[in-house]
Parts: C-alpha cells; sequence; structure tokens
C-alpha cells in the first residue's frame, strides 16, 4: 500500500488536532428562588462551553442571553443544555427573562493559557 504526500499532511493534521482536543465538562448552574447559583463562572477563549442549568423554582423560568444569543424555557424541576462559544475574551450576561431584576449572572472570557 502506497501513502501519497496529502494523505501524509491529512494524518498528521488529524493527529496534532486530537493532541489538543480536550473534553469541556459542563458548566452546573441552578436557579432557585429566582437567583443563579452560581452567579458568576470563567471559562477561556476560544473553546465552545456547555451550560446545564436546573430549575429548583416552582415557576418556569426563561434562561437567556442576548451577549451570548440563547433563549431557552426551563420547567420547574427541569434541567436544560445550552451550547455556547466560541467567545472573545470579555464579559457576557445572562438572565431570567421573567425574573429580570433578580435573577441575572455573568460569564468572563479569558485568554486561554
Amino acid at each position: 500500500m502506497r501513502i501519497s504526500f496529502p494523505q501524509i499532511i491529512l494524518a498528521s493534521v488529524l493527529v496534532a488536532v486530537a493532541g489538543t482536543a480536550r473534553a469541556v465538562e459542563p458548566i452546573h448552574l441552578e436557579v432557585k428562588d429566582h437567583h443563579f447559583t452560581p452567579d458568576h463562572f470563567t471559562v477561556p477563549a476560544g473553546q465552545r462551553f456547555i451550560i446545564e442549568l436546573t430549575n429548583h423554582d416552582d415557576t418556569v423560568d426563561e434562561f437567556e442571553s442576548y451577549d451570548l444569543k440563547f433563549e431557552k424555557i426551563v420547567v420547574q424541576g427541569g434541567t436544560i443544555s445550552v451550547h455556547a462559544g466560541p467567545l472573545h475574551p470579555g464579559t457576557y450576561k445572562f438572565f431570567d427573562d421573567y425574573h429580570p431584576d433578580s435573577a441575572t449572572g455573568t460569564v468572563t472570557v479569558t485568554e486561554a493559557p
């Protein structure tokens, strides 16, 4: 079997990417009494991440962020997942659209090490 130059390049790229790829653990949030816990977390720039939100309120909540570009309903007792990123360094806000005065939080995105 003969391996061509493009196949060698492709194999090299795949090995390099596999060596640097890492699974990102979901960020777990809870909403209770119309407050997020934690109400702030940090992620590295340039990486996708997942937020898992569990609703411990006795009402439906709407997990939303204009900055992160998502909007999801989470029923009482339910858990949802939101995929976000990759993002540039900065601070991004999220909130419960049904309780925007009390349920708010931020994500800080930092330069990757």
